[in-house]
């Protein structure tokens, strides 16, 4: 089969470059302009640099207490899912020949094909009669919504791992929960950073969790607070998209921290 030739991958990288780059062109811009130049033209890049939109944006929403409550809930929840998820899929994995575990395993995976949506009213009848229509409760779900993508991967990607290296920890004397902690756990660090940074930005980005279960306005999340622009006749495309930029700024520095660790995760669990 004949190599696809150069031109046409310079074509198609530019393609998916500007599929990129065009809507973060457009919050920036927008971002910066005044509604008079919105009018003029929306397209066009902003004639002055009105930071004051950022200012704005940013006691409107009240950004750093909706910050403070997106940062607790993310990093609670990622350190949970880490800590548990791995150690529910290194049970199932290391027992798969075991009809329960195997059950088990499956269980979990057809959790992936049950839609938000139809599960999202006894969802919000369950926290309110427990009292979990909170910030804890989201972080609660958060970790639990994410147990059945995070187990398939997991048990994969532990299951390429040698049992020799668990067969001679336990000559050595070495218990189940020592041999995970100083063998097991380690080996799974590029795995670990490909699901902490998935969690991280599937937490930090979620809008629809949060907007049925959080009734106190305290505790409201970053995604949750644009809707403040959001008026009956109108809204204010200008802070709103300001918003949205420093909404999104954490993760964006976030992802290009950790790409490296995310790719590293795939590759080696490909190559595995």
């Amino acid at each position: 089969m004949r190599k696809p030739t150069n031109w046409l991958l310079t074509v198609l990288i530019a393609l998916g470059s500007l599929l990129i780059l065009f809507p973060l062109y457009m919050t920036i811009s927008i971002a910066l302009k005044n509604s008079e130049e919105m009018a003029a033209s929306i397209f066009a890049l902003p004639t002055g640099l009105h930071f004051e939109n950022f200012t704005r944006a940013i006691e409107a929403t009240n950004f750093f207490n909706a910050f403070k409550n997106s940062a607790m809930v993310t990093a609670i929840s990622v350190v949970v899912i880490l800590l548990t998820n791995s150690l529910v899929a290194y049970a199932i994995a290391r027992n798969m020949n075991m009809k329960f575990f195997k059950g088990l395993y499956f269980y979990f995976i057809s959790a992936m094909f049950i839609p938000f949506q139809i599960i999202m009213l006894p969802v919000v009848k369950v926290t309110t009669d427990l009292h979990m229509n909170n910030v804890a409760g989201l972080i609660i779900l958060y970790i639990v919504y994410g147990l059945a993508f995070n187990v398939f991967v997991y048990v994969g990607y532990i299951r390429s791992i040698p049992y020799e290296l668990e067969e001679a920890a336990n000559v050595d004397g070495a218990s189940v929960w020592g041999t995970y902690w100083k063998i097991i756990f380690p080996l799974l660090a590029p795995i670990n950073a490909t699901i902490g940074i998935l969690s991280c930005l599937s937490s930090w980005n979620d809008f629809m969790l949060p907007l049925i279960l959080l009734g106190d306005q305290n505790s409201y999340t970053l995604p949750l607070v644009q809707y403040v622009f959001q008026g009956q006749f109108g809204t204010d495309f200008n802070l709103a998209f300001a918003s949205y930029l420093l909404a999104l700024s954490p993760m964006v520095v976030v992802y290009l921290f950790a790409q490296k660790w995310i790719i590293n995760g795939i590759t080696q669990g490909a190559i595995k």
